[in-house]
């Protein structure tokens, strides 16, 4: 068997290990492609393989379970890189990542963070960076390769299984960039964008849960009302749904156009709608059921802090008011965090020039605590 080339991918129990020049022979567990960032793996000494790390030599890391693994991540085709990461200097100020720390970013995206915060641990250092999106993982493999971070596909709520598959109980750091990236909205093929035909998917991990357009057609009206009045805190959701369910007796909605054409049809037009999309509440309510995303973020929240080293940081970037107040209400009241923004962090006017979706943006950082509070 010929010797792999560079970006081949050994699986070496729950991590996989890529490093250059070893023989396929070396480890007989297969070979596949996956996203995966050169990073010196730290295995611990039971789940080493001498063989694979001879004096410490860089290791590619995969930290993925099988069953999350997609199969298509190689052939899925990639979105032109368009995101720009929001407050990434005031990430930098409030997170403080020092050389040799291991940081996580959540939310990896088109990986402006996780870039940023790997320059700052620098090659002694570490950053493990996660994400539900396949496509995203697929494109972060070129633009943060040679970077000290390894990527792996899981919910950030499962933080902790993913540390455990490298031999990890604790970080120095995390962050979470809760917004939909501009990635996500070029791709026409999930519909996150309003004038997009691609079909209402909305859903991350396209292998997991139940996509937009399906949802919209099992639900009775006052289900659908229900999910977007509290979703998407839109005050016309009876409407809508009332609009939604006449509509699909006719004929389905399958696409993102249709969908927003209908609420655009279905909201007066008042001086709120003329500041944003009338769509945009009943498709944020859409994007949050499908994902269960205030279910993971409350779960992260519960979980986080466990996982942080005493003085460790937590980071999250939220966009609207129902994350924002459960990432408040957490830092306030967990013994177990120490909040070190006393109201949130914006985007200042430049940056909002610059990229008008970072408006909304709103950061908030906790410390775990030191001392009897950190034994929580």
């Amino acid at each position: 068997m010929e010797a792999p080339e560079v970006g081949d991918v050994f699986h070496h129990g729950a991590v996989s290990c890529a490093p250059n020049g070893i023989s396929a022979e070396s480890n007989r567990r297969g070979l596949s492609r996956f996203c995966a960032a050169k990073w010196d793996c730290p295995l611990p000494p039971d789940r080493a393989t001498p063989a694979l790390e001879p004096n410490g030599c860089p290791l590619r890391v995969e930290i993925s379970k099988p069953t999350r693994r997609p199969a298509i991540l190689a052939g899925m085709p990639l979105v032109p890189r368009v995101h720009v990461s929001v407050l990434a200097a005031e990430v930098l100020h409030w997170l403080d990542p020092r050389p040799g720390q291991t940081l996580v970013d959540g939310t990896l995206g088109a990986g402006g963070h996780a870039r940023a915060l790997a320059e700052r641990v620098g090659p002694a250092g570490r950053v493990i960076a996660l994400d539900r999106d396949a496509a995203a993982l697929a494109a972060a493999e070129a633009n943060l390769a040679g970077q000290p971070i390894a990527i792996a596909q899981a919910n950030f709520c499962d933080l902790a299984d993913v540390l455990a598959e490298v031999g990890l109980k604790t970080v120095d750091g995390i962050l979470l960039d809760l917004g939909l990236s501009s990635d996500q909205l070029a791709d026409e093929a999930r519909g996150f964008s309003f004038d997009s035909d691609g079909e209402l998917d909305l859903r991350f991990d396209t292998t997991a849960g139940e996509p937009a357009w399906r949802l919209l057609q099992r639900l009775e009206a006052d289900e659908l009302a229900d999910i977007v009045f509290r979703l998407g805190e839109e005050r016309h959701s009876r409407r809508i749904a009332r609009r939604i369910v006449e509509q699909r007796a006719a004929s389905p909605i399958r696409t993102a156009r249709e969908l927003a054409e209908l609420v655009r049809r279905s909201v007066p037009r008042t001086a709120d709608t003329r500041r944003i999309d009338a769509a945009t509440r009943t498709f944020q309510a859409l994007r949050i059921a499908v994902n269960g995303e205030l279910e993971s973020l409350r779960l992260a929240l519960a979980r986080f802090p466990a996982l942080l080293s005493p003085g460790g940081r937590l980071a999250i970037i939220s966009f609207h008011s129902l994350e924002d107040r459960l990432v408040k209400e957490a830092f306030r009241d967990d013994p177990r965090l120490e909040p070190l923004t006393k109201k949130p962090v914006r985007p200042g006017e430049a940056e909002i020039a610059q990229n008008p979706r970072a408006r909304s943006a709103r950061l908030r950082v906790a410390r775990r605590a030191i001392g009897p509070a950190a034994a929580g």
